[in-house]
């Protein structure tokens, strides 16, 4: 398969001299095309720091990044990029409508050409019918499939994903993973999607790459074996999904006695009790 994004020997540092901090050290991987790799690490281990270097928004100290061949020096065209505030990314005053053209002006001539790409985006995303209507006027999820249309409408080579579905409640979230995967499924996408979530990296990728507490450095490169079609339910009750998720916290917390033994690690199990607890409270607040 294709090479569509090489990371290469990848550091990146905020300040200079003894206060400078160390965000990436030393990242190198490689996403093909079609694959839907995720990136899992611990909270503020430089996840955010990896994904802008990637679009081109902040240049890095060192390395090389490549997008199908060409070195980013700049926000590449064929690139898109949705973020965990869809309530800041959405502009109030144009209507769903025109917050997707509006990531079309400059990438496609013709305002009827425009408008065939955004009504067919929406449709993606079943917002269709919601086309007239003002960001304001939709719930949280609905903002987000916005977000996503709007990226999908440009037909990106590369769809880079910060948190996507961090911000919504649980029930949501679950509609709009399954809506990802439907959506790439059908029409074909290659994603590096970055979450704290491990259920969700699991659920959602071809592969995890899992992350180390700040600087960031690659622990290890994970393939999921998992059918393609996936449910919320069959996929993650079945024994690929737990060991793999296990796994993945054990990597996480550093303490836990390698996959395979008869019984899972403690250490392991509270840093997934710890990671459910953590989402029924962003439940909670997302529900009030």
């Amino acid at each position: 398969m294709p090479t569509m994004l090489e990371v290469r020997e990848l550091a990146h540092r905020y300040g200079t001299g003894p206060g400078a901090h160390v965000a990436v050290e030393d990242l190198t991987f490689t996403v093909h095309q079609d694959e839907l790799a995720c990136i899992v690490g611990p909270s503020g281990c430089g996840k955010s720091t990896l994904l802008r270097c990637i679009a081109g928004l902040i240049r890095p100290t060192e390395g090389e990044i490549s997008l199908h061949g060409d070195v980013v020096r700049g926000v590449p065209d064929d690139l898109a990029v949705v973020f965990q505030d869809y309530s800041r990314s959405l502009f109030p005053w144009l209507s769903v409508r025109g917050n997707v053209e509006f990531a079309l002006r400059t990438r496609v001539r013709g305002r009827t050409e425009r408008r065939r790409r955004a009504q067919e985006a929406l449709s993606w995303v079943g917002l269709e019918a919601s086309a007239s209507k003002y960001p304001w006027q939709l719930s949280g999820g609905m903002q987000q499939r916005v977000s996503i249309a709007r990226a999908l409408a440009c037909q990106p080579a590369l769809l880079l994903m910060d948190e996507p579905f961090a911000s919504v409640d649980a029930q949501t979230r679950a509609d709009l993973e399954d809506l990802l995967l439907r959506v790439r499924r059908e029409h074909g996408s290659t994603v590096l999607l970055v979450t704290h979530d491990i259920d969700e990296s699991v659920y959602l990728g071809d592969r995890v790459l899992v992350l180390s507490k700040s600087p960031a450095s690659i622990v290890a490169d994970l393939p999921v074996d998992l059918p393609a079609q996936r449910d919320q339910i069959t996929t993650r009750s079945s024994p690929e999904f737990v060991k793999l998720r296990t796994e993945i916290a054990r990597l996480l917390h550093d303490r836990a006695p390698a996959v395979g033994e008869p019984e899972p690690s403690s250490a392991a199990e509270k840093f997934l009790a710890a990671e459910r607890a953590e989402k029924e409270q962003q439940s909670t607040r997302s529900g009030q």
